[in-house]
């Protein structure tokens, strides 16, 4: 007979997608298989994030190893957690914030913290029997109440679609092409180029799309003299290019190549992560500018390439530290693109909070592992919902073949899902499991696709 009483908490050192070192949980309730969870880790990481413990021996792995942190799951962890409900995650997330007592988590480490949240969830799923998604929607059905979806003040997109949140939601993609910045030597200034399948009916239709739009941009790459085969962390293809508008122009060219229309079919996003060319209040972009630029021409920058290109999302426009520059760019921009703080909200409610306040962004990428917890990353996706702003759940660019994000984007209905490129195996682990979803919910979970963005007044896609 089981029941939801944790029995066992184990953890061991694995290895994710870059070959790096990261810690796996599993927690064992009575009676029943062990739930496990692996932790994801980040090359493009905001200094707000809570913390990863490493080794720091360098004699070792280059110092990366997670050892300390398998040690502190399978000690003070489990000892704190033994006997505990598996089904009550808020109390067990609030002990584990207790236990580790530091505003990141860095004293057992966000990756020790997280992976024994995650492996909760699934350990409860477990005990009672039911899938991951199903579980994931009990916990975000406890945490979330009522989500007002309310309208924003003006400069804000506001008025997200009132299903967001509401119902289980197969996701819309968010999937990248071309790779730079961090995830691809700094080839190119900024981090991902990607697509968004906004005309798609079906989740399987959106992934049909994307995947013809990658083979199409091979062969553009190949034809136009640029490396077409070598790929980024994320699976984006990494060429050479002179400027990070012939990124943009080469993914609207594979668009046209497989037959579908720049804009109402399939529309472009940009990971600009200008926190890492951000020094001393200027924009350092070399292919654009000999002389950095202020933040007002970064604005006009991106203002005139969203005027030219089929852009609908920006995420990290300006730099994390830059909210005079936010402030800016929600005021020309708010009301024609989804605006994504990440490294400039970093899952966290206070950092959310504090951009409502300011009036700045419309959305918010949420990634278990910048906060560290479950139950603080839906507080989060919650507080975005309830505030205008649309919620894109990610993964990291190093990644495992944990496939959590994916039922945790259906289950808590955010909409839109950012996983990387078509490529890797880290990478086809979610989008597989949105096939399997879509196929075992049925009529449990609908879709919306670009609709999500077509609710709103002024948007380019407002109908």
């Amino acid at each position: 007979m089981t029941s939801s009483r944790i029995e066992r908490v184990h953890a061991r050192e694995v290895f994710d997608s870059r070959g790096k070192p990261t810690v796996e949980v599993e927690v064992t309730c009575a009676g029943a298989r062990p739930g496990r969870a692996m932790v994801p880790s980040g090359a493009s990481t905001g200094r707000f994030e809570a913390v990863e413990l490493r080794d720091r021996d360098d004699s070792r792995l280059d110092g990366l190893g997670v050892r300390r942190a398998v040690a502190n799951v399978c000690t003070e962890i489990a000892s704190a957690l033994i006997g505990l409900d598996a089904d009550d995650q808020a109390e067990i997330d609030r002990r584990l914030i207790e236990l580790d007592g530091t505003p990141q988590k860095s004293r057992l480490g966000a990756n020790a913290i997280l992976g024994t949240s995650l492996a909760v969830a699934y350990a409860s799923a477990e005990a009672c029997g039911v899938s991951p998604v199903v579980r994931f929607r009990e916990i975000w059905s406890s945490v979330v109440g009522h989500v007002s979806n309310v309208p924003v003040e003006s400069g804000h997109v506001g008025n997200v679609p009132h299903e967001l949140g509401k119902r289980m939601l197969l996701p819309l993609p968010m999937v990248n092409m071309i790779s730079g910045g961090l995830h691809a030597g700094r080839q190119l200034e900024f981090q991902d180029f990607l697509i968004l399948p906004v005309g798609a009916t079906s989740y399987s239709q959106a992934f049909e799309w994307i995947v013809m739009v990658y083979r199409r941009l091979g062969r553009v790459l190949t034809e136009r003299g640029h490396e077409g085969i070598l790929i980024g962390d994320e699976g984006g293809y990494g060429p050479k290019l002179r400027t990070n508008e012939e990124a943009i122009e080469l993914v609207v060219a594979a668009i046209e190549a497989a037959g579908l229309k720049p804009g109402s079919d399939v529309a472009i996003g940009l990971d600009v992560a200008s926190t890492h060319f951000f020094e001393e209040g200027r924009y350092r972009l070399p292919s654009v500018s000999s002389s950095p630029l202020t933040s007002e021409q970064m604005v006009d920058l991106l203002d005139r390439w969203v005027t030219l290109y089929p852009i609908i999302s920006l995420e990290d426009p300006l730099a994390e530290d830059d909210w005079d520059g936010w402030r800016l760019i929600t005021e020309r921009l708010g009301s024609r693109v989804q605006l994504i703080g990440d490294d400039l909200f970093v899952t966290n409610v206070a950092r959310l909070q504090e951009g409502i306040e300011r009036g700045v962004a419309n959305s918010v990428l949420i990634k278990v592992n910048q906060i560290g917890t479950l139950s603080e990353t839906l507080a989060t996706l919650k507080l975005a919902l309830d505030n205008g702003y649309w919620p894109v759940v990610s993964a990291r660019s190093g990644e495992t073949e944990d496939a959590m994000i994916a039922d945790l984007v259906v289950a808590t209905g955010a909409g839109q899902l950012k996983v990387g490129s078509v490529a890797r195996s880290e990478r086809l682990a979610k989008y597989n499991q949105l096939l399997r979803l879509e196929e075992s919910l049925a009529g449990d979970a609908s879709y919306l696709g670009g609709a999500i963005f077509r609710r709103n007044p002024g948007s380019r896609f407002s109908s």
